[in-house]
């Protein structure tokens, strides 16, 4: 009985030293990613050199704690901020950066984690970039060194420029957008080694006036706009106008023309009515006349017209001298 209690208290105790080797042996052991680099740390303090090799490492269990940094490229992203330029203008410059971590000692005594990095960044960045911006032209902030205008290029625009954007346009950029950031990561760059920092790129996303400017702009495009309307509107007017003013004339030639060819028309046809009537007179002077004032009596009598003659008017000739036809009766009478 006392052998078998001995037995079990042996393999109880084995067992407990098996599972306290196993929690410490888990303890001391950590593992790296290709992507991680890792500090040790006891109580509270960095131990040695930073640890950068991927795989499995020892510390000693319970007191020291691994401290692990990214070693791929981080996003900066900071936020966008009023600047004057060197021209008075007042614009919105929104920036964004990558970084990564070059130094995990030093980075973590100098900043600790990413968020006080990204803090450090903002204060760092911000400030050089607020200094290139302030000291610079706003064409030198928006457009590359080796862009170029020809004259070619501002007949292709939609809308004619006026000389004062012509201008601006045409003005040569001696530094340009591309050097003015280049500018900006050297000398943000040479104040990230105190932080354990490496930047590897700063970039400007975006520029913009700012709201209370931006609405002049839009204003004084309005207005650019506005004029440039009219202007077209003037000589559309100018144009509608000269091609009423040919189509009048065009139209009153076309009528004059028509009048006289009219006149001419009607003339020739009564020569010819002339002749024809001359040539009836001469060939039967006596039924000319007779076949004249018939037609005469057709025009003048009929209908309301009321004629008052004499019975012995010559206008009377032939119906006095007209002869009615027999009605059936045998004395042959005449009216």
């Amino acid at each position: 009985m006392t052998n078998k209690i001995t037995k079990t208290t042996t393999s109880i105790a084995t067992g407990l030293v098996a599972l306290v080797t196993v929690i410490v042996l888990l303890a001391s052991i950590y593992m790296l990613d290709e992507t991680e680099q890792a500090v040790i740390v006891q109580f509270g303090a960095p131990v040695g050199e930073a640890v950068d090799t991927p795989g499995l490492h020892f510390k000693i269990p319970f007191i020291q704690e691994v401290r692990r940094f990214d070693k791929r490229l981080l996003v900066w992203d900071g936020d966008p901020n009023q600047i004057p330029t060197l021209g008075r203008e007042f614009i919105s410059v929104d920036t964004t950066a990558r970084w990564r971590i070059a130094d995990p000692l030093l980075f973590l005594k100098s900043v600790r984690d990413q968020t006080g990095a990204q803090s450090r960044l903002d204060d760092i960045i911000d400030s050089v970039v607020r200094d290139k911006i302030s000291g610079s032209e706003l064409v030198e902030i928006v457009r590359s060194k080796d862009w170029k205008v020809e004259n070619k290029d501002m007949k292709r625009l939609i809308v004619p420029a006026s000389d004062e954007t012509e201008q601006v346009v045409k003005k040569q950029v001696k530094v340009g957008r591309e050097e003015l950031t280049r500018a900006i990561l050297d000398k943000a760059r040479k104040e990230m080694p105190n932080y354990g920092i490496e930047l590897k790129d700063v970039r400007i996303k975006r520029i913009n006036y700012i709201p209370s400017v931006q609405q002049q702009v839009f204003n004084r495009m309005t207005s650019e706009r506005q004029r440039i309307a009219e202007r077209f509107r003037a000589e559309g007017q100018g144009q509608s106008a000269e091609i009423l003013g040919q189509t009048r004339k065009e139209l009153a030639e076309i009528l004059s023309n028509a009048h006289r060819q009219e006149e001419i028309i009607r003339g020739e046809a009564d020569a010819e009515a002339t002749r024809i009537y001359n040539q009836a007179y001469s060939a039967d002077p006596e039924f000319y006349a007779f076949y004249r004032s018939l037609e005469s009596y057709a025009h003048s009598l009929g209908g309301k017209v009321t004629l008052i003659l004499g019975t012995d008017s010559d206008y009377f000739r032939y119906l006095r001298n007209a002869t009615l036809p027999e009605t059936g009766s045998a004395s042959g009478k005449r009216r």
